[in-house]
């Protein structure tokens, strides 16, 4: 049972940390110090002036206990947030990674000589998107003019081809806008999880196993988004045709340059290196060594779903699907297969891809809650997945080893029957 009052109000920092007393315990101790202090037959119940008081202190002491705590913890990656884990990962030499945003190619029709000013455009689907124009284009002679429209809100926010079709701000001699084709997906800023990932990455750089060395060197060059290590530590080449005692790393992004650098400052003496790129550095000792790793190839996927309509069921809501099947493909590690069963689940909106989809494609942030009740106005039926348009596949696709899983909205075809 807790004495009040107690021996302090502050936070405190010990070998465990730091800890701080919560708000009821705070307004506790305030009221018995303050009946020791005017007598206990002091009326300080909440509705009493003397009790509201107190609860204006104690809170104030609770919040300044709470700001110390989140400055405490923003000290460390494993627990900073926001812009508190942005600054803490400079240490290491890395920076999050910021957003980006889908951009469609779109055709504009109109009088000739028509000069659109800051055009603004929208989807047809009640998703509620705007897309930005360049700030002046001019329809030419012909009356037709093609130019990109980039989305006014940040992430992988969908547009299926023939959506983007609404003039958001009229302008006179601007008749009608499409889009061709579906646009080109951007990136959510890096979320705190996969920094601190990336964080932990970098700090393999002074790791003891060489192997874990070498990812950590050649994570932290410059432009290298993804990466994996493969290594064949037998005497025969392996399934994937790397040489025994030979290590391949299969990178996206980066200079070959810096990443062949990488690999030759971390991997072990007498490991041999595998892969399509061969780069001429010179060693930590001045010798000249071709080094080769394999750049990051990409396999196209291709899937159908089928479903059924029932009460509540929206275009908008097929939208969300097709890019939950977007995300959930795309979220593939290098090398790993499409996994057809997890196809299902983003097909019925479960799951962290699906959240993070529908979260981007509303704008706002999404619970699995509020899926679940999207997903209560369809049946999926049937789902077909393969490399090759028109799939015919039902099960898992296998993807090489120095490639990984992608796919575009245009590439997910949703059939309501």
């Amino acid at each position: 049972m807790t004495t009040y009052p107690l021996p302090t109000l502050a936070a405190t920092v010990s070998a465990s940390g730091i800890t701080a007393p919560a708000y009821v315990d705070i307004y506790a101790s305030l009221q018995a110090s303050f009946q020791a202090i005017y007598g206990s037959d002091s009326y300080i119940a909440p509705d009493s002036q003397d009790g509201q008081m107190l609860a204006i202190f104690a809170r104030a002491i609770h919040d300044s206990n709470s700001a110390a705590i989140a400055a405490y913890n923003n000290f460390s990656p494993a627990t900073a947030q926001g812009t508190g884990l942005s600054y803490a990962v400079k240490i290491n030499g890395i920076s999050r990674i910021g957003a980006t945003n889908s951009v469609a190619v779109v055709t504009i029709t109109g009088q000739a000589g028509t000069v659109i000013s800051n055009g603004l455009i929208g989807d047809d689907q009640s998703l509620g998107t705007q897309w930005a124009l360049q700030a002046t284009v001019t329809i030419p002679p012909e009356g037709e003019v093609t130019t990109a429209a980039t989305c006014t809100t940040a992430g992988a926010v969908a547009a299926e081809a023939d959506t983007l079709t609404r003039i958001l701000n009229p302008q006179r001699g601007w008749q009608a806008v499409t889009n061709a084709a579906a646009a080109s997906l951007g990136r959510a800023v890096e979320s705190d999880a996969a920094l601190r990932q990336r964080q932990a990455q970098s700090t393999s750089l002074a790791a003891v196993t060489p192997l874990a060395a070498l990812y950590g060197q050649i994570a932290n060059a410059a432009g290298v988004t993804r990466l994996r290590l493969y290594e064949n530590d037998t005497g025969t080449t392996d399934g994937n045709g790397i040489p025994g005692h030979t290590v391949c790393a299969v990178v996206e992004g980066g200079a070959p340059a810096l990443i062949a650098q990488a690999i030759a400052v971390k991997k072990a003496p007498g490991t041999g290196t595998y892969g399509d790129t061969s780069v001429l550095v010179t060693d930590p000792s001045g010798v000249p060594v071709t080094i080769r790793y394999s750049t990051l190839a990409y396999t196209d996927i291709y899937a159908t779903v089928t479903i059924t309509p029932l009460a509540g069921y929206t275009s908008a809501i097929g939208g969300y699907i097709v890019a939950a099947l977007v995300q959930e493909i795309n979220s593939t590690t290098i090398g790993a297969p499409v996994t057809y069963g997890r196809l299902w689940s983003a097909a019925n909106l479960t799951g962290t891809a699906a959240i993070a989809a529908v979260s981007a494609a509303s704008g706002a942030a999404q619970t699995q809650a509020q899926l679940d009740a999207l997903s209560a106005t369809y049946d999926v039926t049937a789902i077909t997945v393969g490399t090759a348009p028109d799939p015919s596949g039902s099960a898992n696709v296998p993807v090489p080893f120095d490639s990984v899983a992608q796919t575009e909205t245009d590439q997910i075809v949703l059939t309501v029957e």
